[in-house]
């Protein structure tokens, strides 16, 4: 075997360490430089958010004609939506909800889709040397989620996201469509606890393996009714349809497995991987979450804003 020093890059991700200050930054800018190259985007204007308001995604907006088909079968989507993929995928919880979003027309995609696909890139040439930043805090994990009430327009199912961080960085992120169609938004925040406290239990285990615990393990939502629906085991006419396999959280509640904790939905980062959200907002989900913009270019990061958890409302 030969030693080859400490790990610099792995599967298309930059690593940067500084142990003097026990920091640690992943990227994936010169990925992210390829595929841009790749799909002419390279020169492309970059934009603020990864999707717009005016972007109304849904079947209707698919060729029917043999013409349309025609024309979209030599735009490359397929491969710039996998591209795409793997970045959300890595490195990049902020373009979740967009990828998401384009993915569900890989089959049959029209023109208003591409347009999206593009303004997704275009978003990337912007924010290109955005890294995930661990370190400078301390080692505990926490939970946020969060969902949108009937988000597909063609299904009208809703939207389920929910993000994990350790040590200051997100580790584990999640934006899809939700099973059955909610019929409240107490029950698609009810639905999307549950799906985030089957992740919260395999993190914890996880991090055990490696002698790392902690007192308690948090999850934020910013539902109140979700929050009281988890806590109180009596039926109601409004919830007594849920599936059974969602009050499986009650149980774990009750055990002290986790606890679900109320958040603003402001401070929320999970917002970012269910709807669109403003540029404001958005850079506050993205700092919460532990991303950092690369400014001084080679891999030491300006990250004098990152939120302290002594001062932060979030963080208890």
């Amino acid at each position: 075997m030969k030693d080859l020093g400490p790990a610099q890059q792995i599967l298309g991700m930059q690593i940067t360490r500084d142990r003097e200050n026990r920091r640690l930054w992943l990227s994936q800018e010169k990925y992210i430089e390829r595929v841009l190259a790749r799909f002419n985007m390279n020169n492309a204007k970059p934009v603020s958010i990864p999707l717009p308001n005016h972007f109304k995604l849904s079947k209707s907006l698919c060729p029917s004609s043999k013409e349309e088909i025609g024309e979209m079968s030599s735009v490359p989507y397929s491969s710039a939506v996998g591209s795409l993929m793997y970045a959300m995928v890595c490195t990049r919880p902020d373009i979740a909800h967009a990828v998401g979003m384009v993915s569900r027309f890989l089959s049959n995609p029209g023109k208003g889709y591409w347009e999206e696909v593009k303004w997704i890139l275009r978003y990337l040439k912007g924010t290109i040397k955005l890294c995930l930043c661990y370190g400078g805090t301390d080692p505990i994990l926490e939970g946020y989620t969060d969902a949108d009430m009937a988000g597909d327009l063609d299904s009208r199912k809703s939207t389920s996201g929910f993000i994990y961080t350790f040590a200051g960085g997100a580790v584990s992120w999640q934006s899809r469509l939700q099973k059955c169609v909610a019929l409240s938004t107490t029950e698609a925040e009810y639905i999307v606890a549950a799906e985030a406290g089957k992740e919260m239990l395999w993190l914890k285990r996880y991090l055990q393996e490696f002698g790392i615990k902690q007192k308690e393990y948090k999850v934020h939502c910013d539902s109140q009714s979700a929050l009281d629906l988890s806590k109180n085991s009596m039926y109601h006419s409004r919830t007594k349809h849920i599936d059974i396999r969602y009050h499986w959280i009650r149980e774990v509640m009750d055990r002290q497995l986790l606890r679900l904790v109320k958040i603003h939905t402001k401070e929320n980062p999970a917002n970012m991987l269910t709807k669109v959200v403003t540029r404001e907002n958005l850079e506050l989900c993205r700092n919460i979450a532990g991303m950092f913009l690369d400014t001084a270019g080679g891999g030491e990061l300006m990250d004098s804003s990152r939120p302290s958890r002594s001062s932060t409302s979030l963080h208890c």
